[in-house]
């Protein structure tokens, strides 16, 4: 038997070891995003948040990519990563950044948890695929149930918070660019997809910077500083490399699901970090919409084989 052979048989039966270890690498800076971003609106406004870390996450791109001599994208490339960069550079962390100027870290991270099943769904439209109705049932389970929990949270069914439309919001943007990206990222590569994404949306970027700039000079205390730091360079950049870096080991379809596990250590770092109080009514919310999302990923893993 060739090592090529071996190696495939490997790939059949099991999850590379690898694969799983960067895997989680990328899910685990994922993690911290909320709670930092928590932090960083205490004392920095939420559009230079949302805006300059994408500033200097497009920085670090530019650079990446000028060393590495990547080719440029070409024709209809360029539309698909402004489909990425709406959702992951512009959508998600404006939107985020202005809802947890009110909501608790955990509190979006029960909300966001919504995050791979939305993916999915996305990417069963964008592919043409046709799942069995289990699949969306699941899907719209963990949509109800989220809903349910963020409603129940601000005093009662069937209100939401303006704070929880705009984590809704975050949620949609991101498995929008999350599923386009996960297309493109076959042509242009994974890492290089995001940072073309970034590149694009740099200019919008910068301009919200200076915009957010001129209304508030931004004087935050030294860990607001840091956990801004973290969100441009780790967040919005070099989370990507370890996360894309263990989808191309691979399998993707079974590494993807390491994603599942990201809302539980948020709200760990929600309570280790911010002192926040983790109630039952997080923690069981949090685990109906996390089983939801898992059941709709593996239904449509299953129609995949």
């Amino acid at each position: 038997m060739t090592g090529q052979s071996s190696a495939t048989a490997i790939t059949r039966t099991a999850i590379p070891p690898a694969g799983l270890r960067w895997g989680l690498v990328g899910v685990a800076a994922f993690s911290l995003t909320v709670p930092l971003t928590r932090l960083a609106v205490g004392g920095l406004s939420p559009l230079f948040i949302g805006s300059a870390r994408a500033v200097v996450a497009a920085l670090l791109a530019a650079i990446a990519l000028t060393i590495t001599r990547q080719r440029l994208p070409r024709g209809e490339q360029w539309l698909r990563l402004a489909v990425v960069g709406g959702g992951v550079v512009v959508g998600f962390p404006l939107l985020t950044s202005f809802a947890l100027t009110s909501a608790p870290a955990s509190h979006g991270a029960v909300v966001i948890a919504v995050l791979p099943a939305v993916t999915a769904m996305l990417a069963v439209l964008r592919g043409h695929e046709r799942p069995p109705c289990r699949f969306w049932v699941a899907a719209g389970a963990g949509a109800v149930a989220a809903t349910v929990f963020a409603s129940a949270q601000w005093g009662g069914l069937g209100r939401l918070h303006p704070a929880d439309l705009l984590l809704f919001g975050a949620v949609v943007a991101a498995a929008a660019g999350y599923a386009e990206g996960g297309l493109l990222a076959r042509e242009l590569g994974a890492w290089q997809t995001v940072s073309w994404a970034l590149v694009l949306c740099s200019p919008l970027m910068a301009a919200l910077t200076v915009v957010a700039v001129a209304r508030e000079v931004p004087q935050g205390t030294p860990a607001q500083w840091a956990a801004f730091g973290y969100l441009g360079a780790v967040s919005m950049f070099l989370g990507f490399f370890a996360w894309y870096h263990g989808l191309a080991i691979g399998p993707m379809a079974q590494v993807s699901q390491v994603q599942l596990v990201q809302p539980v250590l948020t709200i760990a770092w929600a309570g280790l970090l911010l002192g926040e109080q983790i109630g039952a009514t997080t923690l069981v919310g949090g685990l109906v919409v996390i089983l939801c999302a898992a059941t709709a990923i593996r239904t449509r893993l299953g129609t995949n084989r």
